[in-house]
């Protein structure tokens, strides 16, 4: 008799583990799907010191933590790659790089990725002095120059992180002021070796065969200047992973996935948690809780 599951959760940071947690909690017949490495994104943040009961601790740390919860719990993380969905039947499929699972209900904590500034030179010399991530790239940058460009949350945390490792930090803003917690902007302020370039946009990284310097535009007075710098770290926000998905989720224009309060789609038996749905706070508090409510809520119906 062919294994139809009741759960295919798709995603392993932390609204897929919770969802994970709780649905081997309800003795549901699932399984986890990962393509890269359990934990998602938290692992790539430096700091952490807003999860009640947890304090100040490294993503890292968190990520560790939480995959650590999952094992003990006898649950495991397949490593597939999703390919392909089908969501047009009241039996789902779900095709990875290795098989197809069929399944009634679909959680998709598929997460984000970077988003890209679309300016000269990023990709070509990506990996070659520009980087997404200061916690994985920082060490490579001790007593050098670097530039953080953006103004959030993360663009100050890693303009915090690098400039305990490099020379200088420029931290490149194209308005007057930052979008970062009131928090992190009063200790960047007090760092010596951090300068914010305000009403500034970054329009071209140059170097042969690795970064030598960033061209910036100030929007206020319509100047380029050339700064001479080792490398370029790019925060300037996520873009939805749903390319996978097809087109029968409906979606905001940006590509979140649009959910009701119980995080159910348009689509019966297809949820979506996390920072991939359409929602006024993307934290690792509101993903744990996504998880929880998803599984809680499709389980009435098995």
């Amino acid at each position: 008799m062919e294994n139809i599951l009741d759960v295919v959760i798709i995603g392993a940071g932390p609204a897929g583990l919770s969802a994970a947690i709780y649905a081997k909690r309800a003795m549901l017949n699932f399984v986890v799907l990962e393509k890269f490495l359990p934990g998602g994104g938290i692992a790539n943040t430096f700091e952490l010191e807003n999860y009640l009961g947890l304090g100040k601790v490294t993503g890292l740390e968190m990520a560790d933590l939480m995959v650590k919860h999952v094992n003990e719990l006898g649950i495991d993380i397949n490593t597939e790659e999703v390919r392909e969905v089908s969501f047009t039947e009241d039996i789902k499929e779900i095709k990875t790089d290795k098989t197809t699972y069929k399944t009634k209900n679909v959680v998709i904590a598929s997460g984000v990725s970077p988003r890209k500034l679309a300016c000269i030179g990023e990709d070509r010399l990506l990996g070659r002095g520009v980087s997404n991530c200061a916690t994985c790239d920082g060490f490579i940058y001790k007593n050098k120059s670097v530039l953080v460009v953006g103004g959030g949350d993360v663009a100050v945390e890693d303009a915090i992180y690098l400039s305990r490792i490099a020379k200088d930090v420029v931290l490149v803003h194209r308005r007057d002021q930052l979008r970062a917690v009131k928090s992190l902007q009063e200790r960047v302020f007090k760092i010596d070796n951090v300068k914010i370039l305000w009403d500034s946009e970054l329009m071209e990284i140059k170097g042969k065969d690795f970064v030598e310097s960033a061209t910036i535009y100030n929007n206020k007075t319509n100047e380029e200047t050339d700064i001479s710098v080792d490398g370029v770290f790019i925060a300037v926000g996520y873009n939805p992973n749903i390319e996978f998905l097809g087109k029968n989720l409906e979606k905001t224009t940006s590509g979140w996935i649009k959910t009701n309060a119980y995080c159910e789609t348009n689509i019966k038996g297809v949820y979506a948690v996390g920072d991939i749905r359409d929602t006024i706070l993307r934290q690792v508090a509101t993903a744990v809780s996504d998880g929880a409510i998803a599984i809680s809520e499709l389980s009435k119906s098995l």
